[in-house]
């Protein structure tokens, strides 16, 4: 099944803790629009192009907050607000809303950091509220359920110590909404190069907003994002004037042409699902360890490739694989000799946990939920991690806003647009986030890449980044780029010892003490 997003079937929208453009121009907000009984539609765009017809949002709301982490009591100032989109004749096209974490006061060497999740269709809530905004809700990996109450806590591996916080939500995600109708929203915003452009458009527009131009800057990225994120990176840097002093990529798809659709031909789908596999297997068995995915990947770079490429011309190399592929993830030999040693996700994360009668998550294999119908011969249920996130995620994020902050709204909140998802245009597998990945570290020698995954991710598996890094120049310093494997899943972070190693390595990323 082909990815979209990081994949097809990571992220049920397509059934994902993996864009001609519109000119943008910054204008202050006008008159709000007159308000009226119809409802904005917030998955894609609008009815009818006249923005009036929609009921106007919120003015900018700012209040003080202050948490612990680290020892320390951190007060801080939480502001959501919009930024318009305009086209080239000036006209309002859409509302960026973002929600923002900044401390009062800060010097002006403060770094300000800007986050986007992916999708395409999620909003910023993941990084937000599971990684490393101020406060966090659990993420359905430790037992915990949809209809718990969704009571935020204190973030102990929250980024605000080391900069301020911006998450932006994409138009179509959250609360942002465009002023168009559907076919021209898709056309202006749903597109992986007008998705660029906006996108760079708003982070440079908050950055004069709020007077924040002379702070180093860094855009971090998950999933989806992470293909954004090199490429805000590098139009910041030549399109908008803005220099970004480092990117963090998490769990990121990174480079659609790597990955093909399993055919029969190439062995890169299955050389970067493998070790993934491997990983989730050696977790269950407490056998975890970097000598032993070092291992499994000296076989896939070796004589996996070597066999699979080999084929009917040695009569033994399929027997090879199937024997290796079985001990690896430890799934039935019987079944894997069936498969030709070529085991697909799906395949393994239904196998896996088959003796259960449970089903594992894309997103992290050992994270499981019951199979509703294990007798079939087909799975016929929806991702354990994706679907037990909406109603926790959106819960939390909508009463922050709306009761906290104090920002009403009865727009409906999108944490994850299945509309957005689909009425995406791709375009062609394009190596563009690793080309322009390249071109901005090269442009400027301080900009400082990690890359961080979780072993046990079968969206965006992590091998992926390690042999695209393998292929890239050293820019004269070997650890600019950074790739960091924690245990854990696409969204590693949920694991408390695996927060706590990301926010280590990005506070050497920052250079903060």
């Amino acid at each position: 099944m082909r990815r979209a997003g990081c994949g097809a079937a990571a992220m049920t929208l397509a059934a994902v803790l993996a864009v001609a453009p519109a000119a943008v121009v910054h204008a202050a907000d006008g008159k709000p629009e007159a308000k009226s009984d119809s409802k904005p539609d917030a998955k894609a765009g609008v009815d009818k192009k006249d923005e009036s017809e929609l009921l106007p949002l919120p003015a900018d709301k700012t209040i003080s907050q202050s948490i612990r982490s680290g020892g320390k009591t951190i007060t801080y100032e939480a502001t959501v607000g919009l930024i318009p989109v305009r086209n080239a004749k000036g006209k309002k096209i859409a509302e960026v809303v973002y929600t923002s974490y900044t401390i009062p006061g800060g010097a002006v060497s403060r770094p300000v950091t800007f986050a986007f999740n992916g999708g395409p269709g999620a909003s910023s809530v993941y990084l937000n509220m599971g990684a490393i905004g101020p406060k966090r809700v659990p993420f359905g990996t430790a037992g915990d359920a949809p209809s718990d109450s969704a009571v935020t806590q204190d973030n102990p591996n929250t980024w605000l110590d080391m900069s301020d916080l911006v998450f932006i939500d994409p138009v179509g995600t959250g609360f942002s909404r465009s002023l168009e109708d559907e076919d021209t929203t898709k056309k202006d915003f749903y597109s992986t190069d007008a998705d660029i452009k906006y996108l760079s458009r708003v982070v440079y527009d908050w950055l004069v907003k709020h007077g924040r131009l002379r702070a180093p800057k860094y855009v971090v990225g998950e999933s989806y994002g992470g293909y954004r994120a090199p490429r805000i990176a590098y139009a910041l840097q030549t399109e908008m004037g803005v220099g970004v002093s480092g990117l963090v990529m998490v769990s990121p798809y990174l480079d659609p042409a790597a990955v093909g659709d399993g055919d029969a031909l190439s062995p890169l789908p299955w050389m970067i699902n493998l070790p993934s596999m491997t990983a989730g297997n050696l977790e269950r068995q407490g056998k975890l360890s970097a000598a032993a995915m070092n291992d499994v990947e000296s076989y896939v770079r070796s004589q996996f490739v070597t066999d699979f490429l080999a084929g009917r011309s040695d009569p033994n190399a399929v027997g090879r694989i199937v024997q290796k592929v079985s001990a690896y993830t430890g799934l039935d030999p019987a079944l894997v000799s069936k498969l030709d040693g070529r085991v697909d996700a799906n395949t393994y994360l239904r196998e896996a946990h088959r003796a259960e009668k449970k089903i594992g998550s894309i997103y992290d294999s050992n994270v499981t939920a019951w199979d509703p119908f294990p007798s079939s011969s087909d799975r016929q249920s929806g991702d354990p991690i994706l679907e037990a996130l909406i109603a926790p995620t959106t819960s939390a994020m909508v009463d922050f806003v709306t009761r906290e902050v104090g920002w009403k709204t009865d727009t409906h909140y999108e944490a994850l647009s299945s509309n957005v998802n689909k009425l995406w245009d791709r375009g062609s597998p394009d190596d563009k986030p690793v080309a322009e990945l390249r071109k901005a570290i090269a442009n400027d020698a301080k900009m400082r890449v990690l890359i961080a995954h979780g072993y046990n991710d079968l969206s965006c598996p992590f091998f992926t980044s390690r042999l695209i890094l393998d292929q890239m120049p050293a820019f004269g310093q070997e650890r600019r780029v950074k790739l960091a494997v924690y245990p854990g899943g696409h969204m590693f972070y949920s694991r408390g010892a695996s927060a706590a190693a990301f926010k280590a390595d990005a506070r050497t990323l920052f250079g903060a003490s």
